[in-house]
């Protein structure tokens, strides 16, 4: 029975062995009806489809096994090995048939080089060869015929065809005397045997990163029953559930303290190595450390809701979209085999036709065929994503997909949001001038029904200055003005001096000097008043993150504008911005006014990026060039952004810069060398000049140096 679905489904895709593979399943994916898009990794080994209706999975699944390659769904239940794992069994096995390939293939080679006079040499050679063309290497004639079959070719149809032409080419020279080249047929093999082993070495090296995230989280949980700890398997906890968690171990699952209190580990989260610290009714994520105290945990979010399995599935989905880039690379590789096919044929014709001997002549085919594998061209952008991608996890950046990486390279202008984001957005409460004994109690009241950081900050300070908080009533929340609300029917309003002018109360020229030397201080401050007039100034004050001023200086290196976007009064504004070292500073702007600003700096010419981590930061996070959101901030400041910076350090709008333009780079390097490589190797190969033994050898160093070169991402250093 067929099932219909609308929502994105994941496909394990088997038997892929270059980027026209990829490409094919793409294309054949894409003309199933009800499915919108459709994206396949070749160094994934997936594919991802997004419905624009409901679609038959059967069909699907069906349509990838019949032109010659097999697709299994991904679901929630399913037991899925790590692609490391999967890549593990791929490696055992090319390692396997490249060993037993050069058990049979080297005396073949050197029997053919020191006595091909003997009569008894030909006949021995073809013996060894046989085994090397069709045991070890059938994995290439399999799957061209299969590819034959549905009317297709890739690159094990390149390999089938110059193997199988030189191999039986060969029978018929060692029974009409003629010149043979079966040594050629067992070295290609045997070479691209090799070369697959390392290619999926390489790889699974590359995938490594996700393996490493899983890995990272808690295997067991000690769970409190009737009073009694039990211990059980991770997967097994519910939302509820209450762990014990001694010092050393991992949190097993997110969850908040409900008793006792440490300092917990968190970088393998936000990248941040200082430990922090986190008491009862605090949040604490699942496989960071417990350093210090016995805590007792409540389950809120397990298996696929927690904090680490959220940053698997962005690294993921990351790592199988698809760079612009890319998409040349995907027009060419899907043109490319045949274009080979032809070019071979044409090689050998103008050879015959030109007087060239037919061991000549097949050896240049051959050669053709051979050296024009566009496997390098498949592995050149998904392993840099990969291994780009993986990185920024483990430094505490996320990549939400693979065109933020050709993004990053036009960015010109970093702009940050103030408060959270250079700023901790932990306020105190700084400053009171009132001749009004009841005035903290009243302001304060109104200010606890309020989520912005300075109202918490009024509320907490007095209530740590002893003071009972009364509930507000007609509370009113005026966005980037101040506050209104009502307490022992007095109505009290809260804000900028605009605001007292608005509501009609008069400002006392005490309130109005309170007010300019806290501002010259560079304290946030605003004024209260009821009753006509205002009755207090007050000010709350914000500490600096530490590393802000290191941020600024680093992207300024970069040759990137810093700009700093506050609602703030501008002498506010600027003694927060001189103290990180910031010059360009945009004032005085209201919460809806965020994206506009973001939008006159690109009508402007600037390409931005936006820094920020409030909710009212998300439409400028959107409109940014480059949204990058503070995973310590709101959930829909993180779904609008392109880039998820894990901590609340500055510094990483750096390191994410950083790291996407050496991703880049890389992704440019691979497909210069694999676009250079075919342009320059097929003319050669055509002309006689390549044997197609090395040819075969150059083939797999090709891909293994693309890889190779992707890997290098694991050492970045911010």
């Amino acid at each position: 029975m067929s099932t219909k679905t609308t929502d994105p489904l994941i496909f394990d895709v088997e038997g892929m062995t270059c980027a026209s593979c990829a490409l094919r399943i793409e294309r054949v994916l894409s003309k199933q009806e009800g499915v919108s898009s459709a994206v396949v990794n070749f160094a994934g080994q997936e594919a991802r489809v997004v419905p624009s209706g409901p679609v038959d999975l059967e069909t699907l699944r069906a349509a990838i096994d019949r032109i010659g390659y097999h697709a299994t769904l991904v679901t929630a239940d399913t037991e899925r090995d790590s692609l490391a794992d999967r890549y593990g069994e791929e490696i055992r096995y090319q390692r396997r048939n490249a060993l037993a390939a050069a058990v049979f293939a080297v005396p073949a080679v050197v029997l053919a080089m020191f006595g091909p006079d003997a009569s008894w040499v030909g006949p021995v050679v073809w013996a060894l060869v046989t085994p090397v063309e069709f045991v070890f290497g059938w994995q290439f004639h399999r799957n061209a015929a299969i590819q034959l079959r549905t009317g297709g070719a890739n690159m094990d149809t390149l390999v089938s065809l110059g193997t199988l032409a030189a191999y039986l080419y060969s029978v018929w020279a060692l029974f009409a005397d003629q010149p043979m080249f079966f040594e050629s047929a067992a070295t290609i093999v045997t070479f691209i045997l090799l070369g697959r082993f390392f290619e999926a070495r390489s790889k699974g090296r590359a995938s490594s990163a996700i393996t490493r995230l899983l890995e990272l989280g808690a295997k067991e949980a000690r769970v409190l029953h009737d009073g009694a700890e039990e211990t059980v398997p991770v997967d097994t906890l519910r939302p509820g559930d209450r762990m014990v968690v001694r010092p050393g171990e991992k949190v097993p699952t997110d969850g908040r303290i409900v008793e006792g209190g440490s300092s917990f580990d968190e970088s393998m989260l936000t990248g941040e190595s200082v430990p922090v610290d986190r008491g009862a009714g605090d949040e604490v994520f699942g496989a960071t450390i417990n350093q210090q105290g016995l805590v007792v945990v409540e389950a809120t979010r397990v298996g696929s809701e927690t904090a680490l399995a959220q940053i698997v599935r962005l690294v993921e989905d990351a790592q199988a979209t698809k760079a612009p880039i890319q998409h040349l690379a995907d027009r060419v590789a899907g043109a490319f085999v045949p274009a080979v096919i032809i070019i071979a044929l044409i090689t050998l014709i103008l050879w015959l036709a030109l007087g060239g001997t037919t061991v000549e002549a097949m050896k240049a085919a051959v050669a053709v065929l051979i050296i024009a594998c566009p496997c390098a061209l498949g592995l050149a952008t998904p392993t840099a994503i990969m291994v780009g991608g993986g990185r920024g996890a483990e430094l505490g950046v996320l990549f939400k997909n693979a065109e933020v990486f050709e993004r990053t390279r036009d960015i010109d202008t970093v702009v940050f949001d103030k408060t959270g984001t250079l700023t901790r957005g932990a306020m105190t409460l700084a400053d009171v001038v009132t001749d009004d004994p009841n005035a903290l109690r009243l302001i304060a009241s109104v200010e606890s029904g309020g989520e912005h950081p300075i109202a918490r900050a009024v509320a907490l300070g007095a209530e740590e200055r002893g003071i009972t908080l009364a509930r507000p009533a007609g509370f009113e929340n005026l966005p980037g003005r101040g506050l209104r609300g009502t307490i022992d029917a007095i109505t009290v309003t809260i804000g900028k001096p605009s605001l007292m002018d608005e509501t009609g109360l008069l400002i006392a020229p005490r309130y109005a000097e309170a007010l300019a030397d806290m501002q010259r201080r560079g304290l946030t401050s605003f004024l209260a008043g009821w009753d006509g007039e205002v009755r207090a100034a007050l000010s709350v004050a914000d500490s600096i993150r530490p590393g802000a001023a290191e941020a600024v200086k680093r992207l300024r290196t970069r040759g990137v504008e810093v700009t700093m976007l506050t609602g703030d009064n501008r002498r506010t504004a600027d003694t927060i911005a001189a103290q990180v070292g910031i010059t360009a500073v945009i004032a005085g702007v209201l919460p809806g006014g965020k994206a506009d600003e973001v939008t006159r700096l690109q009508r402007a010419g600037k390409q931005v990026a936006f820094v920020g981590d409030g909710v009212n930061d998300a439409p400028a996070l959107a409109a940014a060039d480059l949204g990058m959101a503070v995973g310590t901030g709101s959930d829909v400041a993180i779904e609008s952004g392109d880039i998820v910076l894990m901590s609340g350090d500055p510094a990483l709008a750096d390191v994410a810069l950083g790291l996407a333009a050496a991703t880049f780079k890389v992704i440019r390097q691979n497909l210069f060398w694999a676009f250079g490589y075919n342009v320059a190797a097929i003319p050669l190969a055509a002309a006689g000049l390549l044997d197609p033994m090395i040819a075969g050898g150059a083939m797999a160093l090709s891909s293994i140096s693309v890889v190779s070169d992707s890997l290098r991402l694991r050492r970045y250093r911010a």
